[in-house]
């Protein structure tokens, strides 16, 4: 299934560096949602120890990826998170015409090493593909 995303591009912005992956997810926005914007459905493929309160400006405890609060929030379309020691993941989805949904994820930083999201967006659709 991970011919389901494609290739992430990079780029950097003076010392902001932004990651940006699309996905084309087989799955209505009603199933992918819950996997990008609960502590249950985080922590399947995202990072084990996640506790998060779904809400703007709620906290969020990323496990590795740090303590932060949720930036934007608005009900299966966005979810972003910030975390104090790995910047800004921003999850965006759209309906697909096919049914299916569109999930542009970015992650902006300007510290640290990537973390590995290309492995970690290929355990989401798994974790998907298993519900």
């Amino acid at each position: 299934m991970s011919d389901v995303i494609e290739e992430g591009t990079a780029e950097t912005r003076g010392d902001l560096r932004l990651l940006h992956y699309l996905l084309r997810l087989p799955w209505p926005v009603e199933d992918v949602w819950p996997a990008v914007a609960t502590a249950e459905g985080l922590r399947e493929w995202l990072a084990g120890a996640v506790d998060l309160e779904p809400r703007l400006g709620g906290a969020a405890r990323l496990g590795e990826l740090g303590e932060g609060r949720v930036t934007a929030w608005d009900v299966e379309r966005v979810a972003e998170y910030t975390a104090e020691e790995r910047g800004r993941i921003r999850f965006h989805l759209e309906a697909a015409p096919d049914g299916g949904t569109t999930l542009r994820f970015t992650h902006e930083t300007r510290s640290g090493p990537e973390p590995g999201w290309r492995a970690r967006l290929e355990r989401l659709v798994t974790a998907l593909a298993r519900d």
